[in-house]
């Protein structure tokens, strides 16, 4: 494996066990923008360093797990954020990533240079690679609605933990599937600063409650 390979930030497989976390960026963007009827802000945009604590208790629940039954040392936490990078927003974008990696993140940006840019296609790759590897024994991804990760989820649900983090509104396949854990992203300790202005048909007030569409109307003729 050579030290320039793109997919991962490792130059040599990880030998321990990972708990490995893999966050679809502009997705959840786009989730929390329906939430939110806009583009969301500081105030609406999750804490890394949350995330990141509540990754290291769960890699450490799973070691306690595993010491209980003698197989083997504790999991470690692996995170990673997947990202797209449209032409002339890299500045825009640099101080983010620097915070990111700062935390403890890995962040892997690809340019978007076309509708087909996305970064799915990488998140699996990397999925693959640490299975493959042999050191995957937990996963979380974080996807606002993750239809696309689902076949080899449920796929890897089979030998290790595997966790859905997201928008309960969006991820209706993950909170119904018997072999999948669901997390609702509110529901990490402090990854929102204020609580996010959420209405569903389930708790509606009494007055009404306006349901913002997921995309623009004009996207039909596109």
């Amino acid at each position: 494996m050579s030290d320039n390979d793109p997919l991962s930030y490792t130059g040599q497989p990880e030998r321990s066990p990972l708990y490995l976390l893999v966050w679809d960026a502009p997705n959840i963007d786009m989730g929390l923008g329906s939430l939110l009827g806009g583009r969301p802000d500081a105030v609406h945009r999750p804490r890394f360093d949350a995330v990141g604590r509540w990754l290291i208790d769960v890699a450490r629940d799973a070691g306690d797990a595993s010491d209980a039954s003698d197989e083997g040392p504790a999991p470690v936490p692996e995170a990673t954020v997947f990202t797209n990078v449209a032409p002339g927003s890299a500045e825009q974008i640099r101080g983010w990533v620097d915070a990111l990696r700062n935390v403890g993140f890995a962040v892997f940006a690809k340019p978007k240079l076309t509708e087909d840019s996305d970064v799915d296609p990488d998140m699996l790759a990397h999925i693959r690679r640490r299975r493959d590897e042999g050191v995957l024994d937990g996963l979380v991804v974080a996807s606002a609605d993750g239809q696309n990760f689902r076949e080899l989820l449920e796929e890897l649900a089979d030998e290790i933990p595997v966790t859905v983090l997201g928008f309960h509104e969006h991820a209706h396949w993950a909170v119904e599937n018997d072999t999948l854990e669901f997390l609702d992203l509110e529901d990490i300790p402090g990854v929102f600063r204020a609580p996010l202005p959420r209405v569903n048909l389930d708790s509606l007030p009494d007055d009404g409650a306006w349901l913002q569409p997921y995309r623009p109307l004009s996207a039909l003729v596109r």
